[in-house]
């Protein structure tokens, strides 16, 4: 579906009942275009939302332009972090300052067009919680992208086979779980562990008009790496941690045990003292009841967030 055809089948709430959510870093140098060219798309596509433009501590007057630029638009807003704090953070600033049902997160750079932005929305308008992009043309990085995806896919078994790209999703999902720094390219595999329906649509990548990219660098693939683990680990064991916790215990106690024996066999049968095994199994037993312990005390942190968790639910 072409994006006039999009445009179309909206309903008059779904044209008005959302917002762009527009993080933005140093983008000085495409914000002119960026302003204009989702102010036309709102023209010609008969929008009714609210642009939100989150200016994440840019040090090269990137929300003045944009105020100077949606000067009499009276869909924009422009929202300021006092420092750079990250395209998670500023995804939350934004979905607390507005009430509108569904949120559209669309980069700054233009590498997505704002005309994509009426597909997303009839994409959710037929029942899906949440619509994300599959990039479509040539973008940097594409050998670690691959990588993460199929990585994403294969431990998190999420349907959609391209997870950091333009989204658009009911708030509700947004408001369902803590977002910590950086985990907005794991904000699909959140929804979809809790329950909530992911689709994908093909959207045409571009080129960077202007600026320098802000996700570069060797470092920045290693703390990928690092919060695919920790969400991993989050989804896996939160719940029950007793699972890793008590089973590493147990196997650590039972292995002391064995090599306890093996000690007892050597000592007393054998004739053979072997005094690092004694050694081998303090540690063995040791780190074994330590873990049970720390098992013990996550279960009841694991219970308490649930309690938590549902009084949130509930106070809404």
């Amino acid at each position: 579906m072409n994006a006039p055809e999009a445009a179309g089948s909206l309903s008059p709430e779904m044209r008005r009942d959302f917002a762009v959510i527009v993080p933005a870093y140093n983008e000085a140098p495409v914000i002119p275009e960026l302003i204009r060219e989702l102010k036309e798309a709102f023209q010609e596509f008969e929008l009714e939302g609210e642009v939100i433009l989150v200016d994440d501590g840019s040090d090269d007057g990137t929300g003045e332009l944009a105020e100077r630029e949606g000067e009499g638009w009276t869909n924009l807003r422009v929202l300021r972090h006092r420092t750079n704090l990250g395209k998670t953070e500023a995804l939350v600033t934004a979905a607390e300052a507005t009430d509108r049902a569904y949120l559209v997160l669309f980069d700054a750079d233009l590498q997505h067009l704002p005309e994509e932005i009426p597909r997303f929305l009839a994409k959710l308008q037929e029942g899906w919680d949440m619509v994300t992009g599959r990039k479509m043309g040539e973008y940097e990085k594409p050998v670690v992208s691959r990588i993460y995806n199929w990585l994403s896919r294969r431990i998190f078994d999420v349907p959609v086979s391209d997870l950091n790209s333009m989204k658009a999703f009911r708030r509700e999902v947004v408001e369902e779980f803590p977002m910590r720094h950086d985990w907005h390219r794991f904000f699909v595999v959140l929804a979809h562990a809790r329950g909530f329906s992911v689709s994908e649509i093909d959207i045409r990548l571009h080129p960077r008009r202007a600026g320098v990219s802000k996700y570069s660098g060797k470092f920045r693939i290693f703390a990928g790496l690092m919060d695919l683990l920790s969400v991993w680990f989050l989804l896996l064991f939160s719940r029950k941690p007793m699972i890793l916790f008590g089973f590493s215990g147990f196997a650590l106690i039972a292995l002391g045990a064995a090599v306890g024996a093996l000690a007892f066999y050597l000592r007393f049968v054998e004739g053979m003292g072997f005094r690092p095994l004694l050694y081998l199994v303090m540690l063995l037993e040791t780190v074994g009841f330590i873990l049970l312990g720390v098992g013990l005390m996550a279960e009841m942190v694991a219970q308490l967030h649930h309690e938590v968790e549902s009084l949130r639910r509930r106070s809404r």
